[in-house]
């Protein structure tokens, strides 16, 4: 091989790569100095031995067949299509995984092949702890679902039997004002630990990307009415306005995620108002359907508000009581991004607050588009005492607080704790009786597969209600709206229990 001129040798000498350069016969015709920290040879003891030499002997045949491969079609290559391909060999003996980059040259009527050769220990090391982080993280993320999907149930199944054992009680004491008064601390408290629970098992569920938004046609209207059922009795104990605007907007969203993101706006700004109104407005420009939920609170100082979104953050109330952990805005970021919505808060303290989300203006349909909806009739429509319920729970404590507490209210109600118990009641089904089952049953069925048993039976869509632990997973499978059935979120809130019933139990 010509001498190699003295510039380009100490740029090879230098070089932070081990070089090499082999004949076609495999024979070492050039080592540079750094061969010799990454091979233990100096470049004297490399140059006229085979290049097999720094190959680990398991390699040697597959070697051969590569290099005779190379040469019939030489052409600039990195070998190995992994870290863990290549592994080079050292004086010691000592192994350690080769990155190895291939450049054939021609020198007078001789092919050469340069190698430059980098021991990748560190890399590789690198590469595996990132792997095994990796998988540590999934696993660890599943870990996380499986703990929320059981946590959302189990936790809110005795908040369940609390509430409803409560809502009893308040029927029993409801002459002795001593009791009652007592009764009605015990539930502010269950409505507390309520709102914390579903808070950390909220944030906790959008965090770990355990939620795919489902879009599907939802009417402004529609979810503005359920809103004010939800939030009024709040708004009318704090005597404040709760205002929302007459609109005829169809978009297109994840139902329940907006909802949610709603609810914790809403009741954010009733948690710090204590005079005047929670009004939600409605405007639309060229880029954005904008909502807007006002309030004149107590308003945000401005060097806040920077930080209203992170978790568990409160700002400090002069005169008003501290109330949940801080998470419900937490809950609005992490919804907003899943959906691709944008939220600002503008405030003034002592005046108010408003905060605008923008929702992307191709969101929006048309009217014709949104679900048909039925009218909810008032409760006191209807004449419910006698009115008789099938109850499927199969949660003891559960069963008998909502038995206990349906019957107080008059029902005639008819408890069973299995499906196989369960199908004997509904055999007999008439006109007017009422479905009530837990979505999760221990078994293979869920309250939804027994429904739908049930309605194929009697050839009607007889009426139903399903309480769910975990309402977010739940609307998830029941892509379509489903006639004469509604869906309650546990721990139930009683009221919204007493009116599914009287909607549902006046038709046939």
């Amino acid at each position: 091989m010509a001498e190699i001129s003295s510039i380009a040798q100490r740029l090879l000498q230098f070089s932070p790569d081990a070089m090499l350069v082999v004949d076609e016969l495999g024979i070492i015709r050039f080592s540079n100095e750094t061969s010799s920290g990454v091979f233990g040879y100096t470049p004297q003891q490399l140059i006229g031995q085979p290049v097999k030499l720094l190959i680990p002997e398991r390699f040697h045949t597959r070697h051969g067949a590569h290099m005779g491969n190379f040469m019939r079609h030489p052409a600039s290559r990195e070998m190995g299509a992994r870290i863990n391909d290549l592994f080079a060999r050292r004086a010691d003996g000592s192994e350690f995984p080769a990155g190895i980059r291939l450049s054939p040259f021609r020198d007078g009527d001789q092919n050469f092949v340069a190698a430059a050769i980098r021991d990748m220990t560190e890399r590789r090391s690198i590469s595996d702890a990132l792997v095994a982080a990796r998988e540590e993280a999934d696993r660890a993320n599943r870990a996380k679902s499986r703990f929320l999907a059981t946590a959302s149930h189990d936790l809110r199944q005795p908040l369940q039997a609390i509430r409803l054992i409560n809502a009893s009680m308040q029927k029993l004491t409801q002459h002795d004002p001593g009791l009652r008064d007592l009764v009605s601390h015990q539930e502010m408290a269950i409505d507390s630990a309520t709102r914390l629970l579903n808070a950390l098992l909220d944030i906790s569920r959008l965090e770990s990307g355990a939620i795919d938004p489902q879009l599907s046609p939802v009417g402004l209207a529609a979810a503005f009415a359920d809103l004010g059922r939800e939030f009024e009795p709040a708004a009318a104990a704090k005597k404040l306005r709760l205002e929302f605007p007459d609109t005829q907007v169809v978009m297109s969203t994840d139902r329940t995620l907006f909802a949610q993101l709603l609810q914790n706006l809403i009741g954010n700004a009733l948690k710090y108002t204590e005079r005047g109104h929670v009004r939600i407005a409605q405007t639309i420009d060229s880029d954005a359907l904008v909502l807007k939920i006002e309030d004149s609170g107590v308003g945000i100082p401005e060097d806040k508000l920077e930080r209203i979104f992170d978790e568990y953050y409160q700002i400090g109330r002069q005169g008003t009581q501290r109330l949940g952990v801080g998470l419900g805005l937490a809950i609005v970021r992490e919804v907003s991004r899943l959906l691709g919505y944008s939220v600002a808060v503008a405030s003034t303290v002592g005046e108010g607050t408003c905060v605008s989300v923008r929702i992307p203006r191709h969101r929006l349909l048309l009217e014709s588009e949104a679900p048909a909806r039925a009218d909810v009739e008032d409760a006191t429509a209807h004449t419910l005492s006698g009115r008789r319920l099938i109850l499927l729970e199969d949660n003891d404590s559960v069963r008998m607080a909502t038995e206990l507490f349906l019957s107080l209210e008059g029902f005639d109600t008819r408890a069973a704790a299995t499906v196989a118990e369960a199908q004997g009641l509904l055999l007999d089904m008439r006109p007017g009786d009422v479905f009530i089952a837990d979505y999760h049953l221990d078994g293979k069925l869920t309250g939804l597969d027994v429904l739908r048993q049930l309605r194929e039976r009697h050839g009607r869509d007889v009426p139903a209600i399903l309480l769910s632990g975990d309402l977010q997973s739940m609307m998830r499978v029941v892509r379509t709206s489903i006639p004469q059935c509604r869906f309650l979120s546990k721990p139930v809130d009683t009221k919204a229990l007493l009116s599914a019933i009287a909607e549902l139990s006046g038709g046939p």
